[in-house]
């Protein structure tokens, strides 16, 4: 059976093994400010947000402003450990090159920058799956996740009809996105809330093989 048109595939959680890293960071500095969180509260609370929405999201809990450098350092010290930490999700080449093997375009679509998500596939090995022209960025739309602009922004320049896309996410937020936009939502729930995953709209596997069965039903 063929899979469908497009796949559209998160980075971060998905296809690179950045959520521990970015939410441990986060965590560290976090405690700096007076919040002290487990890499599990971090984690529940900020996956999926933009980096303005973290912001927003502990100065509230704080109830003062952070430094106005205080984004751009989080950026600096993530980056100092992925370049010596990061890793590819167990998998994510393999799902990949199955799609994409199958017939199914396939591009990435990520909340962060272009230039992160650049530097997370190259530091991981799967830069070569993806070619600029299917890199997509939620800096690149009005609006990001949970909202739908992202992935009809991807759909929409490689000509394909939302109906005819299917996405992998690891995020309530990512899933919500996806079903407003009219497309089939994977739900990849290894260090994910396979509820909230389900709840969302999102068909769930534990594992990026899993998900290739789906996507890519044998017989």
């Amino acid at each position: 059976m063929a899979p469908p048109p497009l796949v559209i595939f998160d980075c971060d959680g998905v296809l690179v093994d950045s959520e521990p890293i970015s939410n441990g960071v986060l965590a560290a500095m976090l405690l700096e400010q007076g919040w002290e969180l487990t890499l599990p509260e971090a984690r529940a609370l900020f996956q999926g947000l933009l980096l303005e929405q973290v912001r927003a999201v502990a100065e509230q809990h704080l109830g003062r402003p952070l430094p106005p450098d205080w984004l751009e350092e989080y950026v600096s010290r993530r980056a100092v450990v992925f370049d010596a930490e990061l890793l590819p999700v167990h998998g994510a080449r393999e799902l990949v090159e199955l799609v994409a093997g199958a017939g199914a375009g396939v591009c990435v679509a990520s909340q962060g920058s272009l230039a992160k998500t650049a530097r997370s596939l190259a530091l991981t090995g799967l830069a070569d799956l993806f070619a600029d022209h299917a890199r997509f960025s939620a800096a690149q739309v009005p609006r990001g996740k949970p909202h739908p602009d992202l992935f009809l922004h991807a759909a929409a320049t490689l000509g394909v009809a939302p109906s005819d896309c299917a996405v992998v996410e690891d995020t309530p937020s990512g899933v919500t996105a996806a079903v407003r936009a009219g497309m089939t939502a994977y739900g990849f729930c290894a260090d994910s809330d396979e509820r909230a995953l389900r709840e969302a709209g999102a068909r769930t596997a534990r594992s990026l093989e899993q998900i290739g069965e789906l996507l890519v039903p044998a017989g």
